[in-house]
């Protein structure tokens, strides 16, 4: 028999007697955790006497007596501090808690009754030297018994488990993974990274830590497959870096999420993702001003229209933190406003507010029921965020996109005049900048609508703004789970154009900057977000496959994991997205937050527009739409119309692509 079927039949034995004593009923295993620690106490007694004579020991007289009183002695105190109850292969350092508590209470009692009986043929120093003893050996039985029942056995230098990984950062965080990962059968723990030259070379849980430098021969040494960021601590600045330099070695790098989103600061499997694209972005967020958040929040009622949706559901996360007097859900979509509504009953009960939370069955464009709506509950904010947004959808549909955006945005802005709505705030988009679809004409119109009411006369009771920025992270479309399908798929990742570029911005970040806009405006504003700088989607599905631990495929010679497919710009698309029409916007007291006073049509010519344009709606002439669209918007240049029976390539929407 060769060497490797001898290590594969130890292996087998060794899985099924593991196996064989995890099964074990919980009594037994006590019974056997006892009769060990009741061995462990008899042979240490003898240990003791052996090592004061100096020689091997045949107990004689009295000495008998110190086996019976250390036996009944220990097994007490050992069941009365739990040692029979904890799990310690999950939990060592409990474990450790409790034998030496356990211990000392066993030895201050031992070596009091051997100075009180003084015992004939007994030294004292027996009641020091056994609990010592007993202390190391039941530290040793149950770091053996850990070892056995948690750890994939090894041969030769690694077992046979597929995914081999190596933690990065040898904190409480990376520490506490370790441990939870001996209990994870995926995964074969094989070492630690840190950039922290004091800790290189070291053993961390009988595992050696080695520099950043030394990471091509550390993969190619352990064979190791999968890379861990376990850094929650770290600013995304500096976690982009190290995507950065992990990514062109052949490794799927994983991360743990910031100090914030963990529970507790405690770590489990469950925490541990894949890298999101706002680790590669690398973008910081401003922690938000208190006193903006809570200006046209607190102790309000606040109404949120498209409640149910990404953007919606994140400002009524964020806006119910601020503690309104009551929370206005506002959507047409019966599931998503139950499932909003539910996280948010969630939320309130979690942190213990008592905001009315309302969920409301209702179509923004349908006038009577937003303005009964509005009549009963007179809100004082309304965040104005329905809206049809996916470009190929609205351009199949220009009739409903133009209905549904304009039409929903107009009515709700005349609502809110009538029933003196302090604060209105629209959600825009950056594609209602030089529009290149429906979708972004339509966003731009409703901006024109509310600068126009915003101007005309008798509109002074209610402020209106417009919060304008790029794509969200997480929203629905979004681009990075659809490349980690096509990844988990085998490909091809599906990229619309070499050069084309998007700004992004995570969910969370782009809600808190339009609550701080809007308790900022003083009307008529369009506020610009910060987006940072543009990505190019081309590169950021070349990082996302290679930090999958797979390389990009060379269509040339066939090497390579992942194909990168370019499909071709879809009707609509721009290759490149803006956030300013004019020039020059202004600086406001939030560094990321800038606003502009843009070019409208004055209401008169705008109230002409929009009548011709519900004619329009209600002829259900999308060509004549388009056309009106595009003599009174500036720089929308729409394409061709799409057909009903036209094929759309809606894999993913366009504005993330």
């Amino acid at each position: 028999m060769s060497e490797k079927q001898n290590r594969s039949v130890i292996r087998s034995v060794f899985i099924a007697v593991q196996k064989t004593m995890l099964s074990l009923p919980l009594g037994v295993k006590q019974f056997l955790a006892v009769f060990m620690d009741g061995f462990s106490v008899l042979f240490t007694v003898w240990l003791a006497y052996s090592f004061r004579y100096e020689t091997w020991h045949i107990p004689h007289d009295m000495q008998w007596i110190v086996y019976i009183i250390a036996f009944t002695l220990a097994l007490p105190v050992f069941t009365r501090f739990g040692l029979y109850k904890s799990v310690f292969r999950y939990n060592e350092a409990m474990a450790i808690k409790q034998i030496i508590k356990a211990v000392f209470v066993y030895g201050l009692v031992f070596f009091a009754l051997l100075v009180f009986m003084r015992l004939k043929g007994v030294p004292r120093s027996i009641g020091v030297l056994q609990p010592m003893m007993l202390f190391l050996l039941l530290l040793a039985t149950r770091e053996v018994a850990r070892f056995l029942l948690n750890t994939r056995f090894r041969f030769g230098v690694y077992s046979s488990v597929d995914k081999r990984l190596l933690i990065y950062g040898v904190g409480s965080a990376g520490i506490q993974l370790a441990n939870v990962i001996e209990q994870h059968s995926d995964f074969l723990l094989v070492g630690f990274i840190d950039d922290d030259p004091r800790f290189h070379g070291r053993m961390v849980n009988g595992l050696k830590v080695y520099s950043f430098n030394d990471l091509p021969r550390v993969i190619d040494q352990t064979a190791a497959t999968d890379i861990l960021l376990a850094i929650p601590s770290a600013s995304k600045a500096r976690r982009k870096e190290i995507l950065q330099a992990l990514q062109p070695f052949p490794v799927h790098v994983r991360t743990l999420p910031s100090l914030e989103d963990l529970a507790g600061g405690n770590v489990s499997i469950r925490d541990v993702k894949d890298v999101e694209i706002e680790d590669l972005l690398g973008r910081d967020a401003v922690p938000p001003d208190p006193a903006l958040f809570d200006l046209n929040n607190a102790g309000r009622t606040v109404l949120v229209s498209g409640a149910g949706g990404s953007i919606g559901k994140e400002l009524c996360r964020q806006i119910l933190s601020a503690g309104p007097k009551r929370l206005l859900l506002v959507d047409h979509a019966e599931f998503n406003l139950h499932n909003v509504y539910h996280a948010l009953e969630r939320q309130k009960v979690n942190k213990e507010l008592d905001t009315e939370i309302l969920p409301i069955l209702c179509n923004v464009a349908e006038e009577g029921r937003f303005r009964s709506l509005c009549n009963a509950y007179k809100p004082y904010t309304i965040y104005h965020a329905a809206a049809y947004k996916h470009v190929p959808m609205v351009e199949l549909n220009p009739v409903e996109g133009v209905r549904n955006n304009v039409f929903g945005t107009l009515y709700a802005a005349q609502v809110a005049v009538e029933c003196d709505v302090h604060n209105f705030i629209l959600i825009s988009t950056d594609k209602a900048v030089r529009p290149a679809n429906i979708m972004g004409a339509s966003k731009r119109l409703c901006e024109m609508i509310l600068q126009a009411i915003s101007n005309k006369e008798g509109s002074d009771s209610t402020c209106f703004s417009m919060v304008r920025f790029g794509n969200v992270l997480g929203s629905s479309g979004s681009v990075v789970p659809l490349f980690r399908q096509q990844i988990i798929e085998g490909g091809p990742v599906t990229v619309t154009h070499p050069e084309i570029t998007r700004y992004f911005m995570t969910i969370s970040e782009a809600a808190q900057l339009v609550i701080q806009a809007g308790a900022m405006a003083k009307g008529n504003e369009v506020f610009l977000l910060d987006m940072g700088d543009p990505v190019r989607i081309h590169d950021l599905a070349i990082r996302m496959i290679e930090l999958s631990g797979l390389t990009v495929r060379d269509e040339k010679n066939q090497k390579g994991d992942i194909p990168i497919e370019f499909i071709g710009l879809r009707p609509g698309e721009k290759l490149y997205e803006e956030l300013l029409i004019g020039d020059n916007p202004k600086p406001t007291a939030h560094p990321r937050i800038f606003k502009a006073h843009e070019e409208f049509i004055a209401w008169p010519e705008l109230m002409r527009l929009l009548v011709q344009l519900a004619d329009l709606v209600e002829m259900n002439d999308a060509e004549k739409i388009r056309r009106l669209l595009q003599e009174h918007i500036t720089d929308f240049h729409p394409h061709e119309p799409m057909e009903a029976d036209e094929p759309v390539p809606y894999s993913s929407t366009v504005e993330q692509r």
